[in-house]
């Protein structure tokens, strides 16, 4: 069981770095996450992370910096929207469909990693982790179809697999259940305010207004696990 710390990303004790292939991950989810890429591999797939574990301050400047209008703001469709026509309450909910609230991130865990096949990039090509990648016919389509079939032989699963109202879909993220589901259950909402309150986050009095909806909508409402994806 992680401490709070470590569950709100605000330390990393529980994670592993690894150099080949470069990720950081939870000590729990290392040898599920290798013996899956070799298995992988076997297939012609090079599985590659393109995020892993991430601490609480570089979710924290990520949501700074969308709060700011320094980064793109997406709308759930995928469309680029314009910072200073949102009201703050639009801005709040439009950076929460691609981007978790610091303190709340599943990466913070270790568990989770996005995935791509660094074997199906095509030179010159920058992998923009959309969901057309890991279409029918996206370059990611191989790697996709292959880790339906085989990512619970290995303890992961997509939560973010269907669109819940809350995160946008994500066919990318892949997260180790032995690990997450117990982080999930372990992260209240009391450990998220306070963990917030401390913080230098934009637009704070806000989040903290919402906070019970956030963790109810953007948080808990996940996919489950299931043997076939």
């Amino acid at each position: 069981m992680m401490n709070a710390a470590e569950l709100t990303g605000l330390d990393r004790s529980h994670i592993v770095e690894l150099a080949q292939p470069k990720c950081a991950l939870h000590h729990e989810c290392v040898s599920a996450f290798l013996a899956m890429r070799e298995a992988a591999q076997l297939a012609g797939i090079d599985l590659q992370c393109r995020s892993s574990f991430r601490s609480f301050e570089t979710q924290l400047s990520i949501w700074n910096a969308k709060w700011r209008g320094e980064r793109t703001l997406l709308s759930r469709d995928g469309h680029v929207l314009q910072h200073d026509q949102l009201t703050q309450a639009e801005l709040l909910d439009s950076i929460l469909i691609w981007s978790a609230i610091p303190g709340g991130s599943r990466h913070h865990w270790g568990s989770d990693v996005d995935l791509i096949d660094a074997q199906a990039v095509p030179d010159g090509y920058q992998v923009q982790l959309v969901p057309e990648e890991y279409g029918a016919q996206g370059i990611f389509a191989r790697m996709s179809a292959w880790l339906n079939r085989h990512a619970s032989e290995f303890g992961f699963f997509r939560p973010y697999r269907t669109d819940r109202g809350g995160v946008s879909p994500e066919p990318w993220h892949f997260s180790y259940a032995p690990v997450s589901i117990a982080a999930l259950q372990a992260l209240t909402p009391e450990l998220l305010r306070h963990t917030l309150q401390a913080s230098s986050l934009e637009g704070k009095s806000m989040v903290l207004k919402r906070l019970d909806e956030i963790y109810q909508r953007y948080l808990v409402a996940v996919d489950a696990p299931s043997t076939i994806e």
